[in-house]
């Protein structure tokens, strides 16, 4: 679907950057050229970049500990 249709960039597109590291609409700016001419994508690309960065972290799991434990 097209996000930015200035530009003509994809959700695709917008999250390929995402993946390979821009982490800010700055970032997104910079990689994708969106949000840089009306600015009416601006909500929809920080709306995907907020879904990513809350998938993204972490559930709650703690790691597992393993004691080395002398035999008797």
């Amino acid at each position: 679907m097209i996000i930015c249709v200035c530009k003509s960039v994809s959700d695709r597109s917008i999250h390929t950057a995402i993946h390979a590291g821009a982490n800010s609409l700055e970032a997104l700016q910079f990689e994708c050229g969106v949000a840089l001419c009306c600015g009416k994508c601006e909500n929809a690309v920080s709306d995907l970049l907020a879904n990513h960065n809350n998938a993204s972290t972490p559930c709650g799991a703690a790691p597992l500990n393993f004691v080395n434990r002398a035999a008797a």
